[in-house]
């Protein structure tokens, strides 16, 4: 993909062979590492360090945030400022752990808010919705919203991102109109 198909600001830096997706936007001082993999339509903010990754399309990264090896964000992915993703468990500056990664999976929509920390081994469900300050560890349901340290569901939201109204295994949306089913999974939609 030629340069001129997405935008790099003069402070950034891509490392050569970093794969960027039309469209997409990298702003002040992010370093983009060279085993990058960023779709299109994706913004990433300033600060930001992105490792050897896969970001899928229409992911919006703000400012501040470090996207190390072994995390891959799905399509339309949310990252609030300041988040953390972290990938080594038990982190030593003594001990070299990088054959210890443990993976993160973001999946497709979901949103992480500001100052959130996902520890390492952690999958986030579709369309879950991570609040501001919590940690995470383990599974994330999808459509949960999780809130705490460490993080608890308390409800369940839509994909337009408001809060489920629940009355035993259904669930539907004031703002949108979507039902959900709740399940094993999580709130899976019910088809129309």
């Amino acid at each position: 993909m030629a340069a001129s198909s997405y935008f790099v600001h003069d402070s950034a830096v891509v490392d050569e062979g970093a794969v960027i997706g039309e469209g997409t936007k990298v702003w002040h001082f992010t370093h983009v590492m060279s085993g990058a993999v960023i779709g299109k339509g994706c913004v990433i903010g300033q600060g930001c360090y992105i490792a050897n990754v896969k970001i899928g399309s229409g992911v919006r990264i703000q400012n501040n945030v470090s996207v190390y090896d072994e995390v891959t964000l799905e399509d339309n992915v949310f990252c609030g400022p300041s988040c953390v993703f972290t990938n080594v468990i038990n982190p030593r500056s003594e001990v070299e752990r990088k054959r210890e990664y443990h993976p993160t999976l973001v999946k497709r929509g979901a949103s992480i808010g500001a100052n959130a920390t996902i520890v390492c081994g952690a999958t986030i469900g579709e369309y879950a919705f991570i609040g501001a300050g919590a940690v995470v560890r383990g599974k994330v349901l999808d459509r949960a919203l999780m809130v705490g340290v460490p993080a608890k569901r308390i409800a369940w939201v839509c994909d337009c991102g408001c809060t489920l109204t629940t009355a035993d295994d259904e669930a539907s949306c004031k703002e949108c109109g979507r039902d959900y089913r709740i399940e094993e999974s999580g709130a899976v939609p019910v088809a129309e």
